[in-house]
């Protein structure tokens, strides 16, 4: 659908942007992405005049009006756009609130359980990130059962809220199986999940806006010799 006057302002490796990219691709809606090619270092002014508060992406810019945060553009795109389909929040005020409890689970436990095993200095901190994530994992099994009902999505038959939250992270799934050999959704232990996940990579809404997994295994290597190169200057300097 073109004519909207979208901007999204991201980053190809932002699982969060990629929530936005493909609740967008979902609806069909047509944009202008613009790059952050150094978040760490040299933010944009439209970003930095846009997210005065995080200063992170991702933001949708409609008609020169910026929306922040990842869950909640993709609320702002359902309610503003509730013509186009899919629907991506249940009309059912209690299977609205039971969506947004566990896209809030997936950001709170999963992301997290992630951060420790990129970031954790010891290999004990790395294993407990990988155990924490098997863990998480299973209770998103039981939410898939919950609340799919047998269906092949979270949003039941088409994909929902809860859908563009898990979705964000599929290319890392991908990348950190790469990187570890670990597979978060493995088919003995959460086999709901591993279909889920064949399923939703196999859409074509999807794969339009997947970002390359071995780009994203480059960019993590990269990321884990600059902090290791980091924490021996650091200890040398003591």
């Amino acid at each position: 659908m073109a004519g909207q006057d979208l901007k999204l302002l991201g980053s190809f490796a932002s699982p969060f942007v990629l929530r936005v990219k493909l609740a967008l691709s979902f609806k069909g809606l047509s944009y202008e992405f613009l790059e952050e090619k150094d978040l760490h270092n040299n933010k944009s002014e439209l970003l930095l005049k846009s997210n005065p508060v995080h200063k992170k992406v991702p933001v949708l810019i409609h008609s020169g009006n910026p929306v922040c945060e990842s869950m909640i553009i993709i609320q702002y795109i359902d309610e503003v756009f509730a013509g186009v389909s899919p629907s991506l929040l249940p009309s059912d005020p209690y299977k609205r609130a039971v969506a947004r409890f566990w896209a809030a689970y997936i950001d709170e436990k999963l992301f997290s359980s992630w951060m420790m095993v990129f970031k954790g200095k010891t290999e004990e901190e790395k294993a407990e990130g990988m155990k924490q994530s098997f863990a998480v994992a299973a209770t998103l099994e039981g939410a898939l059962r919950e609340c799919s009902k047998g269906k092949p999505f979270f949003g039941g038959d088409s994909v929902g809220y809860v859908d563009m939250a898990l979705g964000g992270f599929v290319a890392w799934v991908h990348a950190i199986e790469k990187l570890y050999g670990l597979k978060v959704f493995h088919a003995a232990k959460t086999p709901l999940l591993a279909a889920w996940l064949e399923r939703f990579c196999a859409l074509d809404a999807a794969t339009a806006v997947m970002p390359d997994v071995d780009k994203l295994v480059e960019l993590a290597k990269m990321r884990q010799a600059q902090a290791a190169a980091a924490a021996a200057a650091a200890a040398q300097g003591n």
